[in-house]
């Protein structure tokens, strides 16, 4: 653990004097012919957002886009997306195994289309297909996945609910919180591959995206403690076993609930959680606004979280209010915790992470890839997949005591 803390130091320190260097420095946004090219070479190499989507089906959408249009955008990858859901469709009752692939092919695509946020009709509409041709994937799945309906202060949290298969007694659970710009349907794929190790699963989208009943806000935590009361009522569950990861904005939720919800979450993985630096106004001024580790985007996927907020600006009003040093969180008890990140990331300051594994009272482990950027990954040596299974669901296993299998 003292060697974690100071190579995480180091790493700090390094990473704080080379973003000095070029702070302040203005950052424009790609322009469309950039997010072309970049989005395709992403696509080549497995990277975020683009991972598991056919470059070749990412260059043909890519020549109907003339413009930045959102609903161009989202009508060139929900056009090529619709030829997958057709042959999906087609083949199902003969070859399920291919329909789930093509219907795979279809939700990424329409997902896709709808991001980084669905800003407009067309994208609403994509992200509404993406939901459709995921479900109808979900449906070849073994174990099943349940698609849950939480009574939530007039409305409903949904979530996707999956559970080892012939679990003799009650299984220990993970409560995954999506990120800003990924959906419950993104963590719902990934986790499948924890649950031959005994673990099951809630799929849930962060508060101000996807299917959340409330947007972004210093309270909005309450919606994953109303999840805990849900988890405890499945007899399926063990209630002493309930375990929380969250990736990026997720990774602030999970953070502020290993600290509200100590007592009842048994171990808590946090991805690149944003803490204090992130929300503050130079910050968020300076490296928000083009910011390149994001495809595009970054400032108003930010601002589409929150209620009334129509600016980056607003944000440096509304971001201070969230730091979790300004709720005076940080110092009390905390449940175990992973943190995970990158040394170079651009979009949550590694000095976040070394606040959050400086603070509380028990232990923390850290996982910093010193070479990482946004969650830790770096391309073709740590992908988001490698990190999932060699770092994340090893921690889970031990932490939440499950017997091997």
């Amino acid at each position: 653990m003292v060697d974690r803390i100071k190579g995480l130091l180091l790493a700090f320190v390094v990473v704080t004097l080379a973003q000095g260097a070029v702070f302040g420095q203005a950052q424009k946004e790609r322009t469309l012919d950039e997010i072309k090219s970049e989005a395709i070479k992403r696509a080549e190499n497995g990277m975020y957002p683009l991972i598991g989507l056919d470059p070749s089906d990412v260059k043909e959408a890519f020549a109907s886009i003339k413009s930045p249009d959102n609903d161009e955008w989202a009508a060139a990858f929900s056009a090529v997306a619709d030829r997958y859901m057709a042959q999906a469709k087609a083949v199902q009752a003969a070859d399920p195994l291919k329909a789930s692939a093509l219907y795979v092919k279809a939700w990424r695509l329409y997902s896709f289309g709808r991001w980084p946020t669905p800003a407009s009709e067309g994208k609403r509409r994509a992200y509404a297909r993406a939901i459709e041709a995921f479900l109808a994937h979900a449906r070849f799945m073994d174990p099943p996945l349940e698609v849950v309906r939480i009574p939530f202060e007039g409305s409903e949290i949904v979530g996707y609910l999956r559970l080892p298969k012939n679990a003799r007694a009650p299984v220990p659970v993970v409560i995954a919180i999506s990120g800003l710009d990924s959906r419950k349907e993104d963590l719902s794929e990934n986790f499948g591959a924890i649950l031959p190790y005994g673990i099951g699963f809630i799929g849930l989208d962060s508060p101000g995206t996807g299917q959340a009943p409330i947007t972004a806000s210093e309270t909005a935590e309450r919606m994953f403690s109303r999840v805990i009361d849900y988890l405890e009522t499945r007899p399926e569950v063990d209630k002493t076993r309930i375990g929380m990861d969250g990736q990026s904005f997720g990774a602030y939720w999970a953070t502020k609930l290993a600290i509200l919800e100590h007592a009842r979450l048994k171990g808590v993985v946090a991805q690149s959680p944003p803490a204090d630096a992130t929300f503050q106004k130079d910050f968020v001024l300076n490296k928000t606004l083009g910011n390149r580790e994001y495809l595009f985007g970054l400032g108003p996927a930010l601002t589409s979280i929150f209620e009334g907020a129509k600016s980056v600006d607003d944000l440096t009003t509304i971001f201070p209010k969230m730091s979790l040093v300004s709720q005076n969180l940080l110092g009390k008890p905390t449940a175990p915790m992973l943190v995970i990140a990158g040394a170079l990331d651009t979009q949550v300051p590694i000095s976040d992470a070394y606040l959050i594994l400086t603070s509380g009272d028990v232990p923390k482990e850290a996982w910093i890839n010193p070479q990482g950027g946004h969650l830790g990954r770096q391309v073709k040596v740590w992908p988001d997949p490698v990190i999932f299974r060699q770092v994340i669901i090893p921690w889970l296993v031990r932490t939440l005591e499950v017997p091997a299998q």
